[in-house]
């Protein structure tokens, strides 16, 4: 797909053999190829946004080739959410986050997989090295999708950054087997913009001469960022098009809205001086689960939370990081989200210390609610400082060396090697669980491994 435009000067680009050629046509002049590319900025742009489509599902079509024709969602059961879905899913009206029991009555023809999220970073790592392959700079935003610099490159590969692109996704089709849109612009926000402009498969292109057409009509909530929430303060306060943002000026949007509203009046005008960063920030860890069943139950619902502090401490000391700020997250039966924090003294990342911060936290909400999630997290993320004694806490600190004595032992031996007094209830009552649900007839599943 290409943005037209009204300038005479256009170089077209063949999307089947990479050939770069002056003047429109309906033809490749080198191998008559109809996959083709006009623009009169393409020889001059170089900020890319690579996405794959459907990745999860792409990756799962590709293993099993009978799911080809079929609607495909990754996702847990009944009681989980949608991960992914493929383009047929979503004509349903399937998306991701979506809970499952929804999805599959807007899609009841559906084949759901499990997934294996260390098969989709094994190869989202591949496609990683692809780009990095064509520039050094390249700023992963997930596991399927990036920014790319490819300002300099033609000298190093002897072709423009569009040639390279499509180079690039004819590879990742060859070797990995799975497509990738690219939009390409002159900002990080237009080539995000442009990715979405023609998928799956696609290769899209916003430059200066049409990029302000191009946004005048769109609605505010068309700017990636802006949430269902956000949009309809905006609409209510007349502002619905982009082009209406454009009619008040930066100091008033920002009185108006903040930040937000400085960053909106600026995409607006389709400015954005960020760039491509090679190494993005993390600004949290944090681990969920959702329950099999609903739970009230104060004492159930503690032993879930010491799971994904558990969790979440594992990833942290993984990454050698500690975080000031620690987060529980609950979600009711009913599928209401509550969010509670607190900032603790210095930096941590000791499972019983994130446990014992939230305990209170978990204990104000638990009033005979039921749940059917529960997470952990931490952020305002630092290096460790070591592990502090709490003088109200004497046994704090004896606690913090045995969990590291565990993690070594863990490290060794397995994650059974050692279990604390909470972990091993759950390991029974998952053992107990697991052989009651062996005496019990078997039952059709919904995941397809």
């Amino acid at each position: 797909m290409s943005v037209q435009n009204t300038l005479s000067e256009v170089m077209t680009l063949c999307r089947e053999c990479g050939s770069e050629f002056a003047g429109r046509s309906s033809k490749c002049r080198n191998c008559g190829g109809s996959r083709l590319l006009s623009h009169s900025e393409l020889g001059s742009l170089s900020i890319a946004h690579v996405d794959c489509d459907a990745f999860y599902c792409s990756v799962e079509k590709r293993d099993n080739p009978e799911l080809a024709n079929r609607p495909v969602i990754v996702g847990g059961g009944q009681r989980g959410v949608v991960s992914a879905a493929c383009y047929h899913a979503r004509i349903y009206g399937v998306r991701s986050a979506m809970p499952m029991f929804k999805a599959l009555k807007l899609c009841p023809d559906a084949v759901v997989v499990r997934g294996s999220m260390k098969k989709y970073a094994y190869e989202g790592g591949r496609i990683r090295d692809m780009m990095r392959n064509l520039t050094p700079i390249v700023e992963p935003l997930s596991i399927d999708e990036a920014f790319l610099d490819l300002s300099g490159t033609q000298r190093l590969h002897g072709l423009s950054p569009a040639q390279s692109l499509v180079q690039l996704q004819k590879r990742i089709f060859s070797e990995i087997g799975v497509t990738v849109s690219v939009g390409l612009s002159y900002n990080k926000f237009l080539a995000k913009t442009a990715s979405d402009l023609d998928k799956p498969h696609g290769f899209a292109v916003l430059g200066k001469s049409d990029a302000l057409d191009f946004l005048a009509d769109k609605p505010v909530g068309f700017i990636f960022g802006i949430g269902p929430a956000f949009a309809s303060k905006l609409e209510k306060s007349g502002l619905r098009t982009i082009a209406d943002i454009r009619k008040l000026s930066d100091k008033e949007m920002a009185i108006r809205y903040g930040d937000h509203g400085l960053r909106l009046a600026r995409l607006a005008r389709a400015e954005d001086d960020r760039k491509v960063q090679t190494h993005s920030e993390r600004k949290s860890v944090s681990a969920e689960t959702t329950f099999d069943r609903d739970i009230r139950d104060i004492e159930d619902l503690k032993d879930k939370l010491w799971q994904v502090c558990l969790k979440t401490a594992d990833r942290s000391k993984a990454k050698n990081l500690a975080g000031q700020v620690v987060t529980l997250k609950l979600k009711t039966a009913n599928f209401k989200s509550i969010t509670r924090r607190r900032t603790l003294s210095q930096p941590v990342q000791l499972a019983d210390v994130i446990f014992r911060a939230l305990e209170p936290l978990l204990i104000s909400e638990a009033d005979g609610t039921s749940f059917r999630l529960i997470g952990a997290g931490i952020s305002a993320l630092s290096a460790p400082v070591g592990d502090s004694a709490d003088l109200l806490d004497p046994l704090a600190t004896k606690r913090g060396q045995a969990e590291r004595a565990s993690d070594k032992a863990r490290e060794k031996f397995g994650s059974d090697a050692i279990v604390t007094g909470r972990g091993f209830r759950l390991n029974q009552a998952q053992k107990h669980a697991a052989s009651t649900a062996e005496s019990l007839p078997a039952k059709i599943q919904v995941d397809e491994n």
